[in-house]
């Protein structure tokens, strides 16, 4: 299966990217090319919604940790959502979900930005 990667913006600064089938040799960089153009714009946050994904491999967790280095360079964020049973046993293999924000549902991830959100803001009424 050809790897589809949608990418959607949700609210200012913050975009969600959505593979669907497998992060592979052949999807890898489809999927590289795509994650690149969003953390091109400096987003404050990016969604990875992975239910459908299917398979990674090595290859596409590099361009996962590396869009999370570049990112937090400038205060970025990745967080996950949606991870199927396989990709989060890789995720756990590699002891990378405890540094990860892992969101199971739609509603979570909402309520997740609404915090980061109301705490920007009174970050920035603490500023005037």
């Amino acid at each position: 299966m050809t790897l589809n990667v949608k990418v959607s913006p949700r609210q200012p600064g913050v975009f969600v990217v959505a593979p669907i089938g497998a992060i592979d040799a052949a999807g890898n960089p489809i999927f590289q090319e795509r994650i690149n153009t969003v953390v091109a714009q400096r987003p404050d946050v990016v969604i990875m919604d992975m239910e459908f994904t299917d398979y990674i491999n090595s290859m596409g967790l590099r361009a996962l940790f590396a869009a999370k280095k570049s990112l937090q360079a400038y205060g970025g964020k990745i967080v996950y959502m949606r991870l199927q049973p396989q990709i989060r046993k890789v995720f756990d293999i590699l002891g990378a979900l405890p540094s990860l924000k892992v969101f199971a549902s739609v509603q979570e991830l909402d309520s997740y930005l609404d915090a980061m959100q109301a705490r920007s803001r009174a970050g920035t009424a603490n500023d005037d």
